[in-house]
């Protein structure tokens, strides 16, 4: 007799925890069973020529390994040569052993069923488990034994053990059972035996969830059981989280993926696979499924919600099949065509992916097109969306066919179909339209040929009166595209909301609504009412009427003292507040300012904008701000209060020096009479100047440009300039803007620089400090070489107060006419007066059409423009009646702007007054001579 029961199911040595049934008297184990190479019970016994038994697999490799080692083959036993190695089965002695081996099998698996109870010790549940692994490896038909033994749902009871050793090994043992047996897969696929595995899934113990992938993934390859893993919730994105770790072991993750390769055999399966993320599977059945599965997928793919990458993705991959199938002549197939691309078309990235694969002429078809194959309104409106969405990409347009005869989006005839569909469809489909051409109008190389096509067609009142649309959608819409026409329309726009329908009014009670935080709406109409000329006096003045000034100051504190939640249209909200309060210090300088001016006193608007100058980070409330400051500094001058000093007496006249100097005592020094930042808008008695000075360096240019025109208003012509001068030398704003002067930034900012440094060359003080600055002679013989005309003036003027270019005396020219002095005067004011405009609209003088339809011509900036000449020459005559011709220190005489006409008043000591001038004169050109001459001979 041969040892323990163990034999009998364990070919290959048993471990120490192998299965014991010790306790079970059965047929004790022959020695004629047990193979003398093995030590284990023959399966498949041969008898040798000498009449031994061996295993024959066993006896095959002993031959081999003689035959190996060059001996003669002999018998392992007796070791004595055989004349043959021919094998003769067993066959008795086989059926002896199976015969055995069955009635052993029977009591241990019936053993095993009894140990398979959640109330049984552990060791006799692994020992059971153990066994029946080893059952069903020994031979695939024991499968059958075990399906039959109903022991399968036994098995699938230990999982809910709560013995982790249990439950990792009933895991294991359903996985063997249920390996390449269709049948024992359809047990595991009744009741809620799925659902059970599906949550190890989950599990922190990474044994038990690589058991639990494993085994999902030998059910997985049953149809019936594909379905029925899907349906368990969550059970495809865990997967799905698997297949992508980084963190599991390598089999895991590999089971995982190719359980999802299985898995997709089950249409539902692949939808839930691509609402987690996964969508190569449904992108497959797409782009090669039968007719209807790509219509499934396409109206799947349209209800998803995907990140920008899969919507990148999925363009690249399906998008020129989807387009294909947007043109299919069955209306199914195009809603759902239509709806996965209005999915994906959201992105600019996969737009313009979209672009490439031609979307744009079906698009433009499907909305233009009249007939039995036109689209339902519904589906119209999912073309307008992604049209939409597609515009607002930023590709280039004007060169992309929509149609014959190389027809673009920006072709008039398109823009005017556009606008015919906007005027004449819903709200819906006309917001979307709406914003098509916000797209086409937000880019420089589209924008001039929408706004020709909407000046011919005479749409322009229409659009504006979409701003009282009861849709936000469509105000919106409406008043973003209208801001974006503003820079090349504002004086139509400007017209058109002056007019007597209102939409002025519902404009501002749009933007001053109290809703927080502050909506795009807001934003945007703000934006537009910014961008309309700061010059149209009418729309000003409307303005005024309707009391917007004031609800603008108000949500202006409201933002600064914070009581506005932030949002992330705050930003353009409130620069354009700033921008359009900007514009009443534009109305100071017309006819009609008392309601401006009264507004300005009101408020203290210069003191509001003083403090705007400390919004760092906000660059264009910083610029707006400084505007405004010049404006209103510029008014000082009308404004300040003059006190009148009595006349002095004819010995005063001739002898000055017995003559006593009038009390200036709370005069301002720069304006020379009373002044206060309320009333006046002085900058000095405001402390703006200080800011502004700050301002010179920043970064960008504009802020820069906007500071110094406010604070070169101290230097103008009729305030006096050497008290000027001295205000910016203790405010350190000298070196800042003789810094400007060498930097050269922009030819505007030189322009600028070069009028106020030679203002600044006046003060003998600064010519003598700037003197020995090589850096400053160089930027204004730059300027004076290839400035404008009126640039080389000024900078010629310079350069003769640094003694750069010789200065003549009265002598040298005394041949030259006076009327090039009144030429130079008259030149003087209109550069002054285009220096001081500021960026407005250009004038379109694009005329002509070109092959295709087109416009060409150019686009003039306003400010340098021939109408803004005649505009300034209107007003010349008026402003040259201040100038007298007067001699200057040179002896030449000069046309020159008077400041006070008082002293040129004729009066009964006339005569004997311009005697004592001619001599004082005559005295001061002899010393100036003999000082000249010292000068020469030192």
């Amino acid at each position: 007799m041969a040892g323990s029961l163990d034999g009998g199911y364990d070919d290959g040595g048993q471990s120490d925890n192998s299965y014991h049934f010790e306790r079970l008297h059965i047929e004790p184990i022959y020695d004629s069973f047990i193979c003398p190479l093995t030590k284990q019970v023959m399966r498949d016994p041969v008898t040798l020529e000498n009449g031994q038994t061996f295993e024959r697999e066993a006896i095959e490799k002993w031959f081999t390994e003689c035959k190996t080692n060059g001996r003669r083959p002999v018998c392992p036993l007796t070791l004595r040569e055989l004349r043959s190695t021919e094998l003769n089965p067993s066959i008795a002695l086989r059926n002896t052993i199976e015969e055995w081996n069955a009635r052993n099998e029977a009591v241990q698996l019936d053993m095993a069923r009894k140990s398979l109870s959640l109330s049984s010790p552990e060791n006799d549940i692994l020992h059971s488990l153990k066994y029946i692994t080893h059952f069903c490896q020994k031979n695939g038909s024991n499968k059958l034994v075990i399906r039959n033994a109903e022991l399968i749902p036994m098995i699938v009871n230990m999982v809910k053990s709560s013995s982790r050793q249990v439950r990792c090994k009933a895991l294991e043992t359903l996985r063997i059972v249920v390996e390449e047996d269709t049948d024992n897969k359809e047990i595991m696929a009744e009741g809620d035996t799925v659902r059970l595995i599906v949550k190890f899934l989950s599990q922190e113990h990474s044994k038990e969830r690589e058991e639990a992938v494993s085994l999902l993934y030998e059910l997985s390859k049953s149809d019936k059981l594909c379905e029925k893993i899907g349906s368990v919730n969550g059970a495809i994105l865990i997967f799905i989280g698997l297949a992508s770790s980084d963190s599991e072991n390598v089999v895991t993750v590999e089971n995982a993926e190719r359980t999802l390769e299985n898995l997709e055999k089950c249409e539902n399966n692949v939808r839930q696979m691509a609402d987690n993320g996964r969508l190569q599977p449904l992108l497959t059945l797409l782009l090669e499924g039968s007719q209807e599965t790509k219509l499934s997928m396409a109206a799947f793919l349209g209800e998803l919600v995907l990140n920008n990458d899969l919507k990148v993705y999925v363009a690249r991959t399906a998008g020129f099949s989807l387009i294909n199938l947007m043109m299919s002549t069955s209306m199914q197939a195009r809603e759902a065509a239509l709806k996965a691309l209005n999915q994906i078309s959201s992105d600019d990235a996969s737009s313009k992916i979209l672009i490439e694969a031609g979307i744009l002429p079906p698009l433009v078809k499907d909305l233009f097109i009249v007939g039995a194959n036109q689209l339902p309104m519904r589906l119209k409106e999912v073309s307008a969306t992604i049209l939409a969405n597609v515009v607002n990409s930023g590709h280039d347009f004007d060169s992309i066919p929509v149609g014959p005869n190389h027809l673009t989006l920006v072709s008039e005839e398109i823009v005017h179909n556009l606008l015919h569909l906007i005027s004449n469809t819903g709200p819906a489909i006309g917001t979307k339209l709406l914003q098509v051409l916000v797209g086409l109008t937000s880019f420089p190389t589209t924008v001039s040929s929408v706004v020709s096509a909407i000046k011919s067609s005479g749409a322009t009142i229409s659009l504006v009166q979409f701003i009282e649309a009861p849709q936000r959608d469509l105000r919106v819409a409406s008043i973003k595209l209208l801001q974006n026409l503003s820079p090349q329309m504002g004086q139509e726009l400007a017209s058109c909301l002056c007019g007597s329908s209102g939409q002025l009014g519902s404009l501002i009670s749009v933007i001053t609504e109290n809703v927080m935080p502050v909506t795009e709406e807001q934003a945007a109409g703000i934006g537009l009412l910014a961008d309309l000329p700061e010059r149209d006096a009418g729309l000003t003045r409307l303005m005024l009427e309707e009391g917007a000034f004031q609800l603008f100051i108000s949500r202006i504190n409201s933002i600064r003292r914070g009581e506005t939640r932030a949002s992330r249209f705050m930003t353009p909200y409130f620069e354009g507040l700033v921008k359009v309060l900007a514009r009443i210090t534009f109305a100071l300088s017309s006819e009609d300012s008392g309601a401006a001016r009264a507004l300005c006193h009101e408020h203290n608007l210069a003191s509001t904008f003083i403090d705007l100058l400390q919004c760092n980070g906000v660059d264009n409330i910083l610029m707006e701000s400084a505007i405004a400051l010049e404006n209103l500094s510029q008014e000082s001058k009308k404004l300040t209060n003059h006190p009148e000093f009595p006349a002095p007496g004819m010995c005063s006249s001739i002898f000055p020096c017995l003559s006593k100097s009038p009390d200036k005592t709370g005069l301002c020094k720069i304006h020379g009479g009373k002044c206060s930042l309320k009333e006046t808008f002085c900058l000095l008695e405001g402390q703006a100047v200080e800011r502004l000075v700050a301002l010179l360096d920043h970064e960008k240019d504009d802020v820069v440009e906007a500071s110094l025109a406010a604070l070169s208003t101290l230097l103008d012509d009729e305030v006096n300039i050497e008290e000027g001068v001295h205000v910016l030398l203790d405010a350190e704003g000298v070196k800042p803007i003789l810094d400007l002067l060498v930097e050269k930034r922009t030819d505007s900012l030189r322009r600028r620089a070069v009028w106020a440094v030679e203002r600044l060359l006046r003060s003998e003080e600064i010519t003598y400090e700037v003197s020995g600055e090589p850096n400053i002679s160089t930027a204004l013989v730059d300027a004076f070489q290839h400035g404008d005309f009126r640039t080389r003036q000024i900078a010629e003027r310079a350069l003769k107060h640094l003694d750069k270019i010789p200065n003549f005396s009265a002598s040298s020219v005394a041949g030259i006419d006076d009327k090039c002095a009144a030429c130079n005067a008259i030149a003087e004011e209109l550069e002054l007066g285009l220096l001081k405009e500021k960026p407005r609209n250009h004038l379109d003088m694009r005329h002509r059409l070109d092959s295709k339809g087109q416009r060409e011509g150019k686009l003039i900036d306003y400010r340098v423009s021939e109408l803004r000449v005649v505009e300034l020459l209107d007003g010349l005559c008026e402003k040259m009646q201040d100038y007298t011709l007067e001699k200057v220190n040179s002896g030449r005489k000069e046309w020159i702007k008077v400041k006070n006409w008082d002293k040129f008043e004729t009066s009964m000591y006339s005569t004997t007054c311009q005697l004592v001038h001619i001599a004082l004169e005559i005295f001061h050109l002899v010393t100036l001579v003999i000082f000249g001459l010292e000068s020469l001979f030192q």
